[in-house]
């Protein structure tokens, strides 16, 4: 099957340029991309919209009974940080053109006993001694992880072993340090670790002793970032070629928990909606914690940045408060603007610099011999990133996608129960292996 859409403004995402153009797609694949005179099993007029690339977004907590959501805002690929590979096998080796996004995907998280998640479990894992955190990587390597990812309650010493047995197997290693009182950023840089989700570590550096719940927060003026000692610190992150996530918009939500920024309501459902009622009823601790940081994860970015520093588009999805799946990334890339990068540049950590900190060079922008994920807009996000949000069409992998239809998609929950119940069984089983 092939597809022509003809009559189209094209935005690069390498360089900034509008050029009108139409886009010739086989299969899964777009095949040409200029003034095209071609035929086609099917043609879409798209009377001068704009076409950018599906947006990616770089951290989220992905489960099959929202995923499509994702596809319906536009985002056809996530990076998943922390959940398990073999639960969401279906959905990681689905074909291009499924409703669901394609996922590269860490597998549990690792931490420290007692663990902020609680005991081991499916989806974390608690080492006190090298040898398990050794056997924990080689087991999640096998399983198929595409990167490690450890969390702030992990002591440095456990956390090397972690670095240096995931180099082994080819990993790169993502933390979360918004809770380490034992590693900071610059610690965690020289261990050889590449991603820092949610900027984290980085107030650690500079603040050496802080970390959220202690009462130290007088000692920081949270509006105002010491922005001397903070390019310092980015300096030496960049010597390292870390990326940095900075999934503002959590952290905004949770600083406005009260009065938070909405999306449509159909982008989430009733256990989403539930769990987010239930946690904004904690809204001063979620402000004292995590909202309270918003201005200097803004202030991190920047910095970053502007130093020539690798900063993705993520959202932790579903985390926190009101993270709409899907939505929350054009949230974030609204907020990405907030702290100072330019619409093009904003768009750039959506698409072509996320496909690309990845590996993952044959999505990301609109070219030939690339998959044929294609988000059509009805006005120019250059000019305002807030029109990521005015959708015409979702192409996924060559399928053109209804935003309605995928909205009003529901999954069969007892098939749901069935499928985690399968895999709570099958996952035990393998660690008995």
């Amino acid at each position: 099957m092939s597809l022509l859409l003809k009559n189209g403004k094209v935005i690069n995402v390498e360089t900034g340029e509008v050029e009108e153009s139409s886009i010739l797609i086989q299969q899964d694949q777009i095949v040409n991309v200029g003034n095209l005179d071609e035929e086609a099993d099917d043609v879409i007029d798209l009377d001068g919209k704009y076409v950018i690339p599906g947006l990616i977004d770089m951290h989220c907590h992905i489960k099959e009974r929202f995923a499509h959501l994702f596809t319906a805002a536009g985002v056809t690929t996530v990076r998943n940080t922390a959940g398990n590979v073999m639960e969401l096998r279906d959905m990681i080796e689905a074909p291009n053109n499924a409703q669901t996004p394609r996922i590269y995907s860490a597998d549990r998280l690792i931490d420290g006993p007692p663990g902020l998640w609680g005991p081991t479990s499916p989806y974390s894992f608690n080492a006190s001694e090298p040898d398990e955190a050794r056997l924990e990587v080689q087991r999640q390597a096998n399983a198929g992880a595409q990167f490690i990812k450890v969390y702030g309650w992990l002591s440095p010493e456990i956390m090397k072993v972690v670095v240096d047995e995931s180099h082994k197997h080819g990993l790169e290693v993502s933390c979360d340090l918004i809770h380490s009182s034992k590693v900071n950023a610059l610690q965690a840089a020289q261990m050889g670790v590449k991603w820092f989700e949610h900027n984290s570590g980085v107030i650690q550096a500079i603040y050496p002793g802080w970390f959220p719940s202690t009462d130290q927060d007088f000692l920081i003026d949270w509006e105002q970032p010491d922005l001397e000692k903070l390019q310092e610190v980015c300096q030496q992150l960049l010597k390292h070629d870390v990326y940095m996530c900075p999934t503002t918009v959590v952290f905004d939500q949770a600083n406005h928990a009260s009065s938070h920024w909405n999306s449509d309501e159909r982008f989430s459902d009733d256990s989403l909606r539930n769990i987010w009622d239930q946690m904004s009823q904690y809204k001063d601790e979620l402000k004292d914690q995590l909202g309270i940081q918003t201005e200097y994860l803004k202030a991190i970015t920047k910095t970053y940045y502007d130093l020539g520093g690798t900063i993705v588009a993520g959202t932790d999805t579903p985390g926190g408060v009101w993270t709409y799946p899907g939505m929350a990334l054009h949230r974030e890339l609204e907020l990405l603007v907030e702290s100072g990068l330019t619409p093009f540049q904003a768009l750039q950590c959506a698409t072509t610099t996320a496909a690309r900190s990845i590996n993952k060079d044959e999505i990301g922008v609109v070219s030939t011999g690339k998959i044929a994920d294609l988000l059509v807009l009805n006005s120019n996000p250059l000019d305002d990133i807030r029109y990521t949000k005015d959708i015409d069409t979702i192409i996924k992998g060559g399928a053109v996608y209804n935003q309605e239809k995928l909205l009003n998609y529901k999954l069969d929950e007892d098939l749901s129960d069935q499928k985690l119940d399968a895999f709570i069984q099958e996952f035990e089983q393998s660690l008995s292996c």
